[in-house]
């Protein structure tokens, strides 16, 4: 490894990447690792790291790496990655920063109020929502069940808790905001939740906020969270679901949906009969856009607290078998109609992607 490194810096490499693709070290044998490199090339060049999580250890390793002389840390939110993933940003930025007492000198220039947005953000986008008990961002990570803890937290916080979760931008999922709530407000609420939105991208989020409020007695700022993740990350809309209407799914009955959606503008309205409801709705879908999907994975969860909390629905569909699965998302307080918006934004982003790949071809023809 030394000669490798030796011959790739003299050839002008300023950083060395030493990865644990498939997560078997230990972090004492990557430390030492670290410390035999970082010894041999002194200032020449900057070690990096990359620890997989196989072993649960890839947190425990970067941390060890960085003791040894590691100065840069290739991680991931969430933990995100191949098999069981990455190191965590969000636990190596807040054990440097919680442990200084042990990792004095050290600074990420990371904004931490950002971590808990971020966070939501890529799971929102990716599907994949933090275990429960994941730390710094999982759902558990600022809850207190047990009366001694619950009563050591209420007399002094960092009885039970070693980090504030207001320094990651988590408000504990305060209440803010109801349906006479002003454009004014909201703004100044998203602002307080790190947004900072274009007049247009407002315009359209307060106008999603005020058909929710209609719908939910209480609105969390998880669920503004949500509102803005689906709204900045909204692709070209192909297909506009305008109406869902389904039938009553009584023993005996016919599962049905009826769907009106707007293309190139104008409106299409059907129906169709299914072994279910969701199956219906798809059928419909299919029926109205001339394209056939094939359901590979279906997901739902809730965005915030209470009977009345949005659902987000995760959607993976094949819609060419020579093409990866395509994901959707949708969010509603109906599950099902949800489950509509997010078939028809997997629709809309395979549609987008055949459109990206024809005026490439068409640009790449015009070249020659």
């Amino acid at each position: 490894m030394k000669e490798v490194l030796d011959a790739v810096i003299n050839a002008g490499a300023t950083t060395l990447n030493i990865p644990d693709t498939v997560g078997y070290r230990l972090p004492t044998e990557m430390g030492a690792i670290i410390k035999s490199l970082h010894d041999f090339v002194g200032d020449r060049a900057i070690i990096s790291v990359h620890n997989h999580n196989d072993l649960g250890l890839a947190v425990a390793n970067s941390l060890a790496c960085i003791e040894n002389g590691a100065r840069q840390v290739e991680c991931t939110i969430n933990g995100l990655g191949e098999r069981a993933g990455n190191a965590a940003l969000e636990e190596i930025v807040m054990a440097l920063r919680t442990r200084k007492d042990h990792f004095s000198g050290y600074e990420t220039n990371i904004n931490i109020k950002e971590i808990y947005p971020t966070s939501k953000l890529v799971s929102s986008i990716t599907g994949i929502e933090p275990q429960p008990n994941k730390a710094i961002v999982g759902k558990n990570a600022f809850s207190h069940e047990s009366g001694i803890h619950q009563d050591g937290v209420l007399k002094h916080t960092q009885t039970y808790e070693i980090m504030s979760a207001k320094d990651i931008g988590l408000d504990k999922n305060s209440i803010v905001l109801g349906k006479h709530s002003g454009r004014h407000a909201f703004k100044d609420k998203l602002s307080s939740l790190g947004y900072e939105l274009k007049d247009e991208e407002v315009n359209e989020a307060f106008e999603r906020f005020k058909i929710l409020a209609d719908q939910k007695k209480e609105i969390f700022d998880d669920d503004l969270r949500a509102l803005v993740a689906d709204e900045i990350t909204k692709i070209p809309q192909v297909f506009d679901l305008v109406r869902l209407q389904l039938s009553d799914c009584s023993p005996g009955g016919l599962p049905s949906a009826a769907v009106t959606i707007s293309h190139e503008g104008k409106e299409i309205t059907d129906a169709a009969i299914g072994n279910g409801t969701m199956d219906a709705i798809f059928k419909v879908i299919d029926r109205v856009c001339g394209v056939s999907g094939e359901l590979k994975d279906y997901k739902v969860d809730a965005v915030s607290q209470g009977k009345d909390a949005m659902a987000r629905v995760l959607v993976k569909v094949v819609f060419d078998e020579s093409k990866p699965a395509i994901m959707g998302h949708g969010l509603s307080v109906d599950t099902m109609l949800a489950t509509a918006k997010a078939y028809i934004g997997a629709l809309n982003s395979y549609m987008s992607m055949k459109e990206s790949l024809r005026t490439i071809h068409h640009t790449s023809k015009e070249g020659i």
